[in-house]
């Protein structure tokens, strides 16, 4: 609810700005800066963000605040890398990386393209006990590697390679 108008109307009448702030709960500082109007920073910051959002759409939505700030020094335009973080982020305003494409395995070329399934897609408890086990292909590796190192026995339930 906006109480600015009620403060105003009692300031018409001649009544205690101070004392309908205190009723209403609001600052005197507050009420006075809203009837002044935008300061000169505000109108300033404004205009700025105008050359930001510029900047930040002809790069695609890709630039942060350090390359906007670059691009506008560049245009001439004279301002703080900070302020201009600040304008960004109050503006919600961010930079967009493109995301890396990694490569997290590497394909044997000799592998068969399918691994026979000799469990049949069945994972959860059966009726044998201790019959079948899954596991990724790194902590099998590492089972079999160390398994060989021991020298113990170890049957393969299915093979990838």
């Amino acid at each position: 609810m906006n109480v600015y108008p009620f403060i105003e109307a009692e300031q018409a009448e001649r009544h205690s700005v101070k004392r309908a702030c205190e009723l209403l709960e609001v600052s005197r500082a507050a009420f006075y800066q809203r009837a002044a109007g935008p300061s000169r920073r505000d109108v300033a910051d404004e205009e700025l963000f105008e050359s930001i959002k510029h900047a930040h759409e002809e790069s695609g939505g890709t630039y942060g605040s350090p390359r906007v700030h670059r691009a506008l020094r560049d245009a001439g335009q004279c301002c703080g890398r900070k302020r201009v973080a600040r304008i960004m982020r109050k503006k919600g305003l961010v930079g967009r990386c493109p995301k890396r494409w990694r490569t997290t395995t590497e394909q044997d070329p000799d592998a068969m393209t399918t691994a026979v399934d000799l469990i049949c897609r069945e994972f959860g408890p059966g009726v044998e006990i201790d019959r079948r086990w899954c596991g990724d292909i790194e902590r099998h590796e590492a089972l079999l590697n160390r398994a060989v190192v021991k020298g113990h026995r170890l049957r393969l339930v299915a093979a990838s390679r």
